[in-house]
C-alpha cells in the first residue's frame, strides 16, 4: 500500500489520483478539505476574514481575552514607509556550495534557461540546518525594520530587511508555524526591539496571505490557469531575459531576478508586474517567466499571485483592483529614478517615463471593464476631467512606448 501527501500542484495531484492513498500535506496550517469549505460556493474572497479566522484558530497575536494584540488586526498602513538611502541595511546572509556539476549536467542535456546559476557558491540553503539558520537571522537583523521597509525600493539592496525563506518553505524545510512562533516569540520577548507593526506583517504574509492563495489555487483550478480577464496577447520583450532594458526600476528588479533568482514583493508586483499589466503582457508567458526566474515559485503561489494579485487576469478573484501605477509610486518608494534615462515626472516626449503615458491607456482601453469598479472610480474621474488634447498626447505616447516595447 502506497501513502503519500497531497501533492502542491493540481497537475500532479491530477497523475497520482487513484494510486495509493492520499494524506493531508502536513506542510501548512490549513487541509486542503478545511480550505474547500471555506471558499466553497463564494464568487468574490476576502483575505482580511480568512487571515482574522486564521488568527483566532490558531491563537497568534492574540491577547488574554482573545482580541487582537495592539487593538487591531492589521498594521499594513504602518508599513509603507518609502526607501531612506542612510538607513544601514545587514549583511545578508548565505550559504556556500558548489553545484557545478549540476550545472555542467544541465549544459550537457541542453535544458534551456536563462540568469545566472550561481553554481560555483549556491548561497541558496540547501538542508533543513541552513533554513532554521537564515531564519534565525532574519529574526535577529531583518525583522525589527522589516515592516517600516517592506515596500521599499533601494538602488543596491536585492533584499533589504526581507527574510528570503519563502525558498525554504515551499521546499518543506521550514515549517510554517515555527516561523510564525519564532516572530511572535522575539516581539514579546522584547517588544521595543521588535515593533508589533512589523511582526504582525511578517505574520500575515505566513498566517494569512500564504495560506489564502493556497485556498484559491484549489478552488479555482484547473480553470484558472486559462483565465484571461484582459485578453491581453502581447509577447514578453526580449529585455526580460536579459535587463537590458533603459527604464531604471525595470533593469534593477529584472537583472536582480535574473542574477539572485529573487525580488521582493514589491518588485514581483509594483515593477515587473506593473509594467506587464500596463504594456498588456500575456498572462501565460509572464506565469511561465515567473515560474521559471524565482527559486521560491511553485504553480500553487505563483500563479495566484502572478495571473490574480498582479495581473488581474481572474477579473479580481484575488485582487479586488488592478494594481497599477505611474511612475510616481516607484519614485515615492525608492531611488531608481535619479538614475533612469527616463523623467519620472515627464508624461510625454523622447524622455517622458513609460509608466505615465501606458498607466492612463491601460485604464482607457479597458473602460468597459473597469468603470464600474468602485475602487477606480476616481481614476475616469480624473481622466474625464483631462483637456481632450491631453488625453490624446497621453494615448498616442502609449501607443508609441507598445509598439517599441522592445527598446524601452
Amino acid at each position: 500500500e502506497i501513502e503519500y501527501q497531497e501533492p502542491d500542484e493540481y497537475r500532479v495531484d491530477q497523475a497520482l489520483h487513484g494510486i495509493g492513498t492520499c494524506v493531508p500535506s502536513e506542510h501548512f496550517l490549513t487541509e486542503r478539505g478545511t480550505l474547500a469549505t471555506h471558499f466553497a460556493g463564494k464568487k468574490t474572497y476576502l483575505m482580511e476574514s480568512f487571515y482574522r479566522a486564521m488568527r483566532v484558530r490558531h491563537g497568534v497575536l492574540l491577547d488574554a481575552s482573545g482580541q487582537p494584540e495592539g487593538g487591531t488586526w492589521n498594521f499594513d498602513s504602518d508599513n509603507r514607509a518609502s526607501w531612506n538611502p542612510k538607513q544601514h541595511v545587514p549583511a545578508e546572509w548565505r550559504a556556500h556550495h558548489d553545484v557545478r556539476e549540476i550545472d555542467a549536467r544541465l549544459d550537457r542535456h541542453e535544458i534551456p534557461r536563462w540568469g545566472d546559476a550561481l553554481a560555483d557558491d549556491f548561497p541558496w540553503p540547501c538542508d533543513r540546518s541552513e533554513s532554521l539558520a537564515l531564519l534565525d537571522h532574519f529574526i535577529q537583523f531583518g525583522l525589527p525594520l522589516f515592516g517600516r521597509y517592506q515596500d521599499a525600493l533601494a538602488e543596491g539592496q536585492d533584499f533589504l530587511f526581507h527574510s528570503r525563506i519563502s525558498f525554504a518553505l515551499n521546499t518543506k524545510m521550514l515549517h510554517p508555524r515555527e516561523v510564525i512562533e519564532a516572530a511572535e516569540t522575539a516581539w514579546r520577548r522584547d517588544p521595543e526591539t521588535y515593533p508589533l507593526p512589523a511582526v504582525e506583517g511578517f505574520i500575515r504574509q505566513i498566517l494569512g496571505w500564504r495560506e489564502y492563495v493556497r485556498g484559491i489555487y484549489w478552488a479555482q483550478m484547473p480553470e484558472y490557469a486559462e483565465l484571461n480577464y484582459f485578453n491581453h496577447q502581447r509577447p514578453l520583450p526580449d529585455w526580460m531575459y536579459t535587463g537590458k532594458t533603459q527604464m531604471r526600476c525595470m533593469q534593477v528588479a529584472v537583472g536582480q531576478s535574473l542574477r539572485t533568482a529573487y525580488a521582493h514583493h514589491i518588485q514581483r508586483l509594483m515593477v515587473v508586474g506593473n509594467f506587464a499589466l500596463l504594456a498588456g503582457f500575456d498572462p501565460r508567458e509572464l506565469d511561465a517567466w515567473y515560474l521559471g526566474i524565482y527559486i521560491d515559485a511553485l504553480e500553487w503561489v505563483e500563479m495566484p499571485n502572478t495571473r490574480g494579485m498582479s495581473q488581474f487576469a481572474d477579473g479580481g478573484i484575488v485582487g479586488t483592483k488592478p494594481y497599477v501605477s505611474s511612475g510616481a509610486y516607484i519614485h515615492k518608494q525608492g531611488n531608481h529614478c535619479a538614475n533612469c534615462a527616463y523623467s519620472v515626472t515627464e508624461k510625454v516626449g523622447a524622455r517622458a517615463c513609460p509608466f505615465n503615458a501606458l498607466y492612463w491607456h491601460f485604464y482607457a482601453r479597458n473602460r468597459h471593464l473597469l468603470e464600474r469598479n468602485p475602487r477606480v472610480g476616481m481614476v475616469y474621474r480624473t481622466w474625464d476631467k483631462m483637456k481632450p488634447d491631453h488625453r490624446e498626447a497621453l494615448l498616442e505616447q502609449a501607443e508609441h512606448n507598445l509598439l517599441n516595447v522592445n527598446s524601452l
